[in-house]
């Protein structure tokens, strides 16, 4: 679905992108149908997803500085763990994998291009884009159809 390159993406198993892109359709299709409300219900939810940079940043220095402290504390060879952990964090920033991408990206995290995605293709649904198509029926799933390719990034 997503038509542009992504360092996580290509980095991800066929198959888990693809379960991502149709998750982000069926959610688009299934708002489609619902109130103006609901799908703002949704997109401030959308707003407050973390994406999988945010988890991994978060996460990186906090197992390194556990294994500093811990090194500091109870034995050096702790400080191999800071050591690795932040070797990996650059190469997640130079090549855009690192080992917790696989599990991260199979329980669904998604990427902030993912993410807004859906949040846009929603936010056309709702009717916050001029330039989206008009129908003459009002039908659900044209217009979902027609508000994830409008919002193609």
């Amino acid at each position: 679905m997503l038509q542009y390159p992504d360092r996580v993406r290509v980095h991800t198993a066929l198959h888990v992108n693809q379960k991502i892109d149709h998750d982000i359709t069926a959610s688009v299709q299934r708002h489609a149908g619902m109130s103006k409300a609901d799908i703002s219900d949704r997109v401030r939810e959308l707003d407050r997803e973390w994406d999988i940079e945010r988890i991994i940043e978060i996460n990186a220095p906090t197992v390194a500085l556990a294994g500093l402290a811990l090194g500091i504390v109870h034995d050096r060879r702790w400080l191999a763990l800071p050591a690795t952990v932040m070797s990996l964090l650059l190469w997640h920033g130079i090549k855009g994998w690192c080992p917790p991408i696989p599990v991260l990206r199979r329980m669904g995290v998604r990427t902030r291009r993912e993410i807004d995605m859906e949040k846009y293709a929603l936010k056309a649904l709702r009717g916050d884009f001029d330039e989206l198509p008009k129908f003459n029926n009002d039908s659900a799933l044209p217009r979902a159809e027609a508000a994830l390719i409008a919002t193609q990034l």
